[in-house]
């Protein structure tokens, strides 16, 4: 569109270049063609099972990253369940690449409700070191136990960069979750997660 200097109307008034370019932008803004609109994130709920309070601390992290609640998977009901969309599920992993202990009474509240269509999220805490034949075992567990769910899950990592043996949650080559090392490469964490939050946003 050209703007035309001293632009001639019907009402024979002349109107400035100026004039002409404020009302260009002022019809454009009145056409939405500015609007900024924000993509909402759908309910969102972080649950964790924690025994020594890790993977609580991080699972706190997420949630605050999301801007969620995090709650612990003792609390855990079929009406928070059904009430959100996004489940991002986190468990530290005990003996032989095992759920935290309170997640098994949380899986059968998760089994017992509709998962279909919802978006799940793994991560879990392990110890590479001590354990680096069943690290983080336990998101391996969680996603066994509800693979067959309907839901959608999002969020696998690259195994590049961790240090293990052997972890049930490698599926096809990657983490099924975000796997995090606390106890040897607590430097790691943070970057880790936003890293990871960053990838699953844009699906929640």
């Amino acid at each position: 569109m050209r703007f035309i200097r001293n632009t001639v109307y019907p009402d024979n008034k002349y109107l400035s270049f100026e004039y002409c370019v404020v009302g260009f932008f002022v019809v454009l803004l009145q056409r939405d063609f500015f609007t900024i609109k924000q993509v909402e994130m759908n309910a969102t709920i972080v649950v964790y099972g924690s025994s020594t309070g890790t993977c609580e601390a991080i699972a706190e992290k997420i949630a605050q990253k999301l801007g969620c609640e995090a709650i612990n998977v003792q609390d855990l009901t079929a009406d928070m369940v059904n009430n959100n969309q996004n489940l991002i599920l986190g468990t530290s992993t005990w003996g032989a690449g095992e759920l935290q202990d309170d997640w098994y009474d949380g899986l059968k509240v998760l089994q017992s409700a509709d998962l279909s269509g919802k978006t799940i999220a793994l991560f879990g805490c392990g110890d590479c070191e001590s354990y680096g034949d069943t690290f983080v075992g336990g998101i391996g567990e969680l996603y066994n136990a509800i693979k067959t769910s309907g839901a959608r899950f999002i969020g696998a990592v690259d195994t590049d960069g961790y240090s293990f043996d052997d972890s049930e949650a490698v599926i096809d080559g990657k983490f099924i979750g975000l796997p995090l090392d606390d106890v040897n490469e607590d430097d790691k964490t943070d970057t880790r997660i936003e890293a990871w939050i960053a990838e699953i946003s844009p699906n929640l």
